[in-house]
């Protein structure tokens, strides 16, 4: 099986303690990310300051040589504070990120009102490993006749 993306920082920053407050002083938040076969998945909070705004993730697949930048959706059934706003995106990663070895950098920017945030991880970039899956450990061996039908007669 193709390996997986392991987030080299806690992959639910907006399930800690003073996530609302960071929001509020910084304006953008990594909410939430997850890997699947598709790609990265997550969600991003934003301090809603004007109804006009921009959502966006720049990553990296070899440690910022090239770069891309993937637009994050409103999420319509945001939260409920009236304060913040949610986005989504879906990084595409493709057959680069499938290799063991692959290193995945990304940072997310804020546009609105002619002015721009950023949520970097405090400088350090959000990261991911390749990491490769375990197989299934194999079980004790089984007998080959225990799952056959007995008929007696």
């Amino acid at each position: 099986p193709p390996p997986l993306l392991e987030p080299l920082f806690p992959p639910q920053p907006g399930a800690s303690p003073g996530f609302a407050e960071r929001v509020r002083q910084h304006k953008v938040r990594l909410e939430w990310v997850r890997a699947e076969p598709a790609g990265l998945r997550g969600a991003v909070r934003v301090l809603n300051l004007a109804y006009e705004k921009a959502v966006s993730v720049r990553y990296t697949l070899n440690r910022w040589a090239s770069c891309a930048e993937v637009p994050a959706a409103y999420q319509p059934a945001g939260p409920a504070d009236g304060l913040t706003d949610r986005f989504a995106f879906l990084l595409p990663l493709g057959a680069a990120a499938a290799a063991a070895e692959a290193a995945l950098e990304f940072a997310v920017r804020y546009r609105v009102a002619g002015s721009e945030y950023w949520d970097n991880n405090e400088g350090a970039n959000y990261r991911l490993r390749g990491r490769q899956r375990v197989p299934p450990a194999d079980g004790p061996p089984q007998d080959p006749d225990s799952s056959a039908w007995i008929h007696f007669i």
